[in-house]
């Protein structure tokens, strides 16, 4: 398993690319021209590794080989389609017609033949980006949530939780940015969308306070939803971890300290 996370300068919301590749060439080839634009690929090199990142966070585009050493990825297309309908572009040396029809039929967006240049896999990659299909997963699973933001349902362990508009605004941009910081700036530019010249200074350290009471076992000590002190938040990318020495570690670092009103 391979992850290149790409980032670029500005604070924006990098779009996902999985990649589902054997080939070390192509995979070097494609993660140079993905950095010249900005975006953020992850590669899976075998089926089996692209169905657990699939299932690990959301995507923006999925790029998919037809054979891989552990199946076919038409199998894989199925998966996929079964929750999302993230855009798909199929690369294969097949160039029978047949092929192609069953890699559209199955679910696929678009269908490029090997051998081809990067600069025709890069136009097709922003024009299905473009489309406006690129919608992360509305349901997402994160060790014991289950988040499926279009229908407005959240639960831990199973339990329903009633999360306010902002706060389901809030918790989104965190999970599908998870593993990586996220200002309270750009928080505060995704949250408060409803044109609002004015939003009060401890909006956001509120909105993450009740969310934290909500989600949260030990709301005072975070696993979860973190501060990254003097920049913002992030939403962990380690489901699993404990929060204790993760927490103060992160507070070492970052060389911060505690609001005193509790506000963090």
């Amino acid at each position: 398993m391979i992850q290149l996370c790409i980032l670029t300068s500005g604070e924006r919301y990098m779009k996902r690319i999985l990649f589902v590749e054997d080939d070390l060439s192509l995979i070097n080839g494609l993660s140079f021209a993905m950095k010249k634009q900005g975006y953020e690929l992850t590669v899976a090199r075998t089926s089996r590794e692209a169905e657990q990142l699939w299932q690990d966070r959301p995507y923006d585009l999925v790029i998919l080989d037809v054979s891989l050493p552990d199946g076919s990825g038409y199998d894989l297309c199925q998966i996929i389609r079964r929750s999302s309908k993230v855009p798909l572009i199929f690369l294969t040396a097949a160039d029978e017609e047949t092929d192609m029809i069953m890699g559209l039929d199955l679910g696929g967006d678009d269908y490029i033949t090997k051998p081809f240049s990067l600069a025709v896999l890069r136009a097709r990659v922003n024009a299905q980006l473009r489309r406006g299909g690129s919608a992360p997963a509305a349901v997402v699973t994160l060790g014991p949530f289950i988040f499926a933001f279009d229908r407005m349902e959240f639960r831990r362990d199973g339990v329903p939780i009633e999360l306010s508009r902002t706060e389901q605004k809030l918790l989104r941009v965190l999970v599908e940015n998870r593993g990586h910081t996220v200002s309270r700036s750009v928080l505060v530019d995704r949250v408060w969308t409803d044109g609002a010249e004015y939003v009060e200074e401890n909006a956001l350290s509120v909105t993450v306070k009740r969310l934290r009471a909500k989600l949260e076992a030990e709301p005072a000590k975070p696993q979860y939803l973190r501060t990254v002190y003097g920049i913002g938040y992030t939403w962990t990318a380690d489901e699993t971890a404990g929060s204790g020495v993760r927490a103060a570690a992160d507070e070492r670092q970052a060389g911060g300290s505690r609001r005193p009103d509790g506000l963090e």
